[in-house]
């Protein structure tokens, strides 16, 4: 895949229990290759109740990618980074995307 600018900010959906870890060290592909972030809230939701209540974060790709973290676009639209340090995410609380 080829690198390219991702848009300013993505999405990741994930289960309640990770949110802890994922506050304190952010996203990591742990038994993939790379972190999955998709363009909307609803893909992000519908991927975080695959795995319990879901989590949702707002991550600033954007400036990821102005500091030197490539991203590259899969042939599905998922977007892929190697890791997302937890000072690029922000937790979208439920009210916001109720």
């Amino acid at each position: 895949m080829e690198e390219a600018a991702p848009p300013e900010i993505l999405y990741h959906g994930t289960g309640e229990k990770y949110e802890a870890s994922i506050d304190d060290m952010g996203l990591i592909p742990k038994t993939r290759l790379y972190v999955h972030l998709s363009t909307d809230i609803e893909t992000a939701r519908k991927v975080g109740q695959r795995h319990g209540k879901p989590v949702l974060y707002r991550v600033r790709s954007g400036e990821m990618y102005r500091d030197g973290f490539p991203f590259y676009r899969s042939v599905n639209g998922v977007w892929l980074t190697k890791s997302v340090p937890a000072r690029y995410l922000e937790k979208i609380r439920k009210k916001e995307v109720e």
